[in-house]
């Protein structure tokens, strides 16, 4: 097979437009096929990286559209709260598609495989936090469409200084739930009007 057919870590990063480290981690992980060079340098085939770009595509243009589902994915790392948001959204009985992550190196992965119509973050999760999470979706233009809730305990001044994003919404702990609800069903009704 032709080099052209296949491309470095750096090239797919940049095809992506994620870092070398989530490259490698999406490597690991089975979301791109790729082997090693005799040296240990990674070779990644082109085709795995496009078919993960029109796969991204396909999802971004009508996400949960199949299912009739608002998608939703959580990352946040306390285990007691992933739960308390499962139960909480589980009682609302509302079409809900709920996805919780730990840290937000895996946030971005999920993002990657099917981006979310919601993406509701911590701030402060081990490895990769929310900000640095939030700062890569955002710097996305193909993730514009889908909303980011920053549910957190630093205060909200604290949090517009390093540098959040102006389209994310920022509420502080505890969970506001019911806030959150009335984003969603927000989101369920511009839905069903279009």
């Amino acid at each position: 097979m032709a080099d052209s057919e296949f491309l470095s870590t750096r090239q797919a990063a940049q095809r992506l437009g994620v870092s070398l480290g989530t490259v490698q981690n999406m490597v690991e992980s089975g979301v791109l096929d790729a082997w090693k060079t005799a040296g240990g340098h990674r070779r990644i085939p082109a085709s795995s990286v496009d078919s993960l770009l029109a796969k991204r595509r396909k999802q971004i243009a009508r996400p949960g559209d199949a299912t009739g589902q608002l998608d939703i994915l959580i990352a946040e790392d306390d285990p007691t709260l992933q739960k308390l948001y499962q139960m909480t959204f589980d009682s609302w009985k509302l079409p809900l598609s709920l996805r919780i992550v730990g840290d937000g190196f895996e946030g971005l992965l999920q993002v990657g495989q099917q981006m979310p119509d919601i993406l509701i973050a911590d701030l402060m999760m081990p490895g990769m936090d929310g900000f640095e999470m939030i700062r890569r979706l955002r710097a996305m233009p193909e993730l514009t469409s889908m909303d980011i809730i920053v549910v957190s305990a630093i205060d909200a001044d604290e949090i517009r200084q390093r540098d959040m994003p102006g389209d994310v919404t920022v509420f502080g702990k505890p969970i506001p739930f019911h806030e959150i609800k009335g984003f969603v069903l927000g989101r369920l009704a511009s839905r069903q009007r279009t």
